[in-house]
Order: structure tokens, then sequence, then C-alpha cells
């Protein structure tokens, strides 16, 4: 079995190599996104390994079928990025379902907490000997009303610890399931009565830029936007409009709409051309991670355990829960029996 992974950082090579050696497949790295440009690096492989910023459009996966491959495994959650309309009949897509909730609803309170009470901005004062307060008021969480948005096993991490710090917590899932001491509620509810709203759903055509111009008109002045999920769950333009406006009072985002070709990257000695981004990282009440909600140890070595044993039971005929097809009425929340591959 011969697998090329693209997109490959150090800490990819460190947590497959263990699981490909001890599973006999070879894996073969590549530090390029795996796009139109690049499709040719994955000639003479069985199948492509990939993550959230590779392109895999409909002439992307033409191609992998022209060159024989039979299979793409998603190290990730999210297949936004995926057309499984073109892959139907020709490329089996396989995903990890779930990696580590607790890592990127962690992430997130860090998120809130870092913004709320201005860590990183007496950090860096502490730095330059500046012991001075001024500025870094924030607020109690105790007692605030948090808006969840999706409450999958992320959303329900996120919720545990927003119980923990004793704040009111209201959700919104397409698919609402009772959850102790969580008062379900109307998407438009959620907006007007959250004090903080944490975005956990995936992204879809039906909830793009869920957060735009009229949502935030909804949301109360001095709101908090956290998304950790997928940048386009939110119109960056509309959120700056609404961060100038005095409106949004802090945004925290581990995602952005137009991230593909820059997180993950060294972009230091560039001079970034997306306008949006450069404003958002000016705002003093935006705090931006590239994408890295995700990265604990625990994560990476599951995120490699269950690629490798997707490989493994793919070229085996063995049925898998992490097999992706468009024809499941609700990929995300599919409840069928899978007894069968999905083609």
């Amino acid at each position: 079995m011969n697998i090329a992974l693209f997109d490959a950082k150090e800490y990819d090579i460190s947590s497959f190599e263990k699981y490909s050696k001890e599973r006999d497949i070879n894996i073969k790295y590549f530090d390029v996104k795996l796009t139109k440009d690049t499709v040719s690096l994955a000639k003479g492989f069985d199948g492509v390994c990939v993550f959230v910023n590779d392109s895999l459009d409909e002439e992307v996966m033409n191609k992998l079928y022209e060159y024989g491959i039979k299979a793409i495994f998603l190290r990730c959650a999210g297949f936004n990025n995926v057309d499984l309309h073109a892959a139907f009949k020709k490329l089996h897509i396989y995903r990890v379902p779930s990696y580590s909730p607790h890592a990127v609803a962690e992430h997130a309170f860090a998120l809130l907490q870092t913004s709320n009470r201005r860590i990183h901005k007496a950090y860096n004062r502490v730095r330059d000997y500046n012991f001075s307060l001024v500025n870094l008021t924030g607020m109690d969480l105790y007692g605030k009303t948090v808006g969840v948005v999706g409450t999958g096993k992320i959303g329900r991490c996120f919720i545990d610890i927003a119980k923990g710090y004793g704040m009111n917590v209201i959700s919104y899932d397409k698919f609402p399931s009772e959850i102790d001491g969580v008062k379900n509620v109307d998407l438009n509810i959620l907006f007007k009565e959250s004090d903080i709203i944490s975005l956990h759903c995936p992204l879809t055509n039906e909830n793009m830029h869920m957060i735009n111009s009229e949502s935030i008109s909804k949301m109360k002045k001095g709101v908090i936007i956290i998304n950790t999920s997928r940048g386009a769950l939110i119109d960056s333009k509309a959120l700056l409009d609404g961060i100038k406006s005095r409106h949004i009072g802090a945004a925290c985002l581990d995602v952005y709409e137009e991230e593909s070709d820059i997180f993950y990257t060294d972009k230091s000695n560039h001079i970034l051309n997306d306008n949006n981004l450069l404003q958002l990282i000016a705002m003093p009440n935006v705090l931006i991670t590239s994408h890295q909600a995700f990265l604990t140890n625990e994560a990476l070595s599951n995120i490699a355990d269950t690629t490798t044993q997707n490989i493994i039971d793919f070229y085996n005929g063995k049925i898998s829960e992490n097999e992706l097809c468009y024809h499941c009425a609700n990929i995300e929340n599919c409840k069928k029996k899978r007894n069968m591959k999905c083609f």
C-alpha cells in the first residue's frame, strides 16, 4: 500500500511514522498542498492522504481517478473541501470523525479567556517591564450566557467546560438533542440572548456566512464571537464592519474563510494581499490563531491511528463507518447502519 500524504508538516510525519510502520503502509510525504497544479505527484500511488486546505474539486478528482488512485483518506473531520459528487463511483472517501473534541473545545475557551482577560497584552507588557493594569479589565464568565451553535462531540465538550465556569448555556443545532442544563433555542434567539457565541458546526451550503451583517445586527452590543470550526461560517467583511461599529466586542478566530493559501505556512517575509485579514489582525479586540485548535499530542496520535486504520480497512475490503458518500441524507448526522460500501 503506497500512499501520498500531502501538506505534510513535521508533526504529521512524526505521528504517522509510528502507525505506518506498525501497519506496513508506505507513505511518501509531500510538503505541498494537493491542488490541480500538484496532483501529478499522486501518480503511481494507491491512495492519497489530505488535510483541510487541500483542494479536492472535480478537476482534481478526475485526475486522481485517471492516475488509478482508489481512495482518499482525510486526516480531519470536516470535508467541505471535498466534491463528494465528483468522487462517487470513482474514489472512496474516508475521514477521521473524531480525533480529540477536547482539544478543539479547550482551545476555544483558551481563546476566549485570553481575549477576555487580555492575557496576550499583559504578557507583552510584562516582557517590557510594564506592570500597568490599565486597559486590561475583563469580565466574569460566571453567569454569562453562551450560545453554542452545533452540539456534536466538540460542542458538547465546550458546553461541559462552560458549565464548569457557571455559565448559562443555550444551544442551536439543526438536529437538536437533549442535554442536561442546556436549552435548545431558535438560531435568532441564540443571536439575541448570547453574551458569547461559539461555533461548533460543519460548513455546508446552507450555513455558509451564518454570521453576516443581518445576524450581527440581532446580537447584543459587545458580543464575543468564537470560531474554531470553519472560516466561511463567518462573513469576514461583515465581521469587520461589526467590530468597527463597536457592535462586536471581540472575535476569537482559529479559522478564516480565505485561509487555504495562508495558514500553516510562514508568511513573515511576505506582504499579505488579503485586506480583510490584515485589518482583522490589526484590531485590538481580535485574536487569531492559524487553525491550531486540533494540535495536541493526543489528537495527532488519534488522527494517525484512525487514518492508517482506514487505509487498512479499505484495502482489506472491510466496511467502515468513516466512509463518506453524498447519498447519505445527512452525512454529518448519518444514522443508517453501515453494512456495505458507499459504492
